[in-house]
C-alpha cells in the first residue's frame, strides 16, 4: 500500500511550479523531499494533501483514485499534512487543543479525551496537557501540533519543515521522534526539510526536486554524492 503521484504537475500563470513529478511513499518509510527555494516542494505537497489541484497527473491512495478529494476528503483517507507554522488555538490548553483534533476524527468526548492523553504521553509531552500553549517552548509548539496530525491516525503523514526555527538539540531530539513515529504508527513519513543533518540521519530515501522537476532520488548518501544535486542545491562546483 502506498500513496502514489505520476507525472504531477501545476501551472501558476506562466510559471511551471511542479513539471511531470512522480513520487511514491509506502507505510513505515521516511521520504525527504528537498531542494532549493522556489523548487517545487510544498507546491507537491499541497498536492499529495489536497490543497493544490494538479494540471496534469493523479495521486492515488492505497490503489484509489483521488483527485476529487478535498483536503478534509484526503485526512480522512489517511494522508494527513503539518505546516511549518504551527497555529495552536490559544485559548484552549495544550490537552484541549489534541483533544479537538480527535473529535475531528470522529470519536466521542471521553474517548477524546483520552487518546489526547496517550498521544501526548507518546510524545513526552504529558505533564504539559494543562499549560497553555503559550508556556511552550517553540520545540514543545511543534510536538503538539505533530500530536494533531496524529490523533487523524494518518497512514500517511505529510511534515513541511519540521526543524524550521529549532536548535541542534531540538532537532535531533525531533529525528527520533519522527522515526519513532514512523515504526509505532506504522505510516509513511514525508519530510520536507532544509536540515541536511537530519535529513541525512534520518530518511532512507531522499527525492531532490528542482525548477519542479526531479533531479535525484535513492539513498541520502547517493543523492548528496550526486554532482548534479551539488550543483543545484548545494551551490557546489562539481568536479
Amino acid at each position: 500500500m502506498k500513496l502514489e503521484a505520476r507525472d504531477i504537475s501545476v501551472r501558476f500563470g506562466g510559471l511551471v511550479a511542479v513539471d511531470r513529478v512522480s513520487l511514491t511513499l509506502a507505510g513505515g518509510e521516511i521520504l525527504g523531499l528537498i531542494g532549493p527555494n522556489g523548487a517545487g516542494k510544498t507546491t507537491m505537497v499541497n498536492v499529495l494533501s489536497g490543497f493544490q489541484p494538479p494540471h496534469g497527473g493523479s495521486v492515488t491512495i492505497d490503489g484509489a483514485p483521488a483527485r476529487r478529494l478535498s483536503p478534509r476528503g484526503f485526512a480522512r483517507a489517511g494522508v494527513v499534512r503539518t505546516f511549518q507554522a504551527v497555529r495552536l488555538f490559544r485559548g484552549l490548553s495544550v490537552g484541549e487543543n489534541v483533544e479537538v483534533a480527535c473529535v475531528s476524527a470522529g470519536l466521542g468526548r471521553a474517548a477524546a479525551r483520552a487518546r489526547a492523553g496517550e498521544l501526548l504521553d507518546g510524545l513526552g509531552l504529558g505533564d504539559k496537557a494543562r499549560l497553555q500553549p503559550g508556556a511552550l517552548s517553540y520545540g514543545d509548539e511543534r510536538r503538539v501540533g505533530l500530536a494533531r496530525a496524529l490523533a487523524l491516525a494518518p497512514r500517511y503523514l505529510l511534515l513541511d519543515e519540521p526543524a524550521a526555527g529549532l536548535n541542534v538539540g531540538e532537532a535531533e531530539q525531533l529525528r527520533g521522534l519522527i522515526a519513532d513515529i514512523a515504526g509505532r504508527f506504522a505510516c509513511g513519513i514525508l519530510v520536507i526539510e532544509h536540515n541536511m543533518s537530519l535529513v541525512m540521519r534520518l530518511c532512507g530515501r531522499v527525492q531532490v526536486l528542482a525548477t519542479g522537476r526531479t533531479l535525484a532520488s535513492g539513498p541520502p548518501a547517493d543523492v548528496m554524492a550526486d554532482k548534479l544535486v551539488r550543483q543545484a542545491y548545494l551551490g557546489a562546483s562539481a568536479p
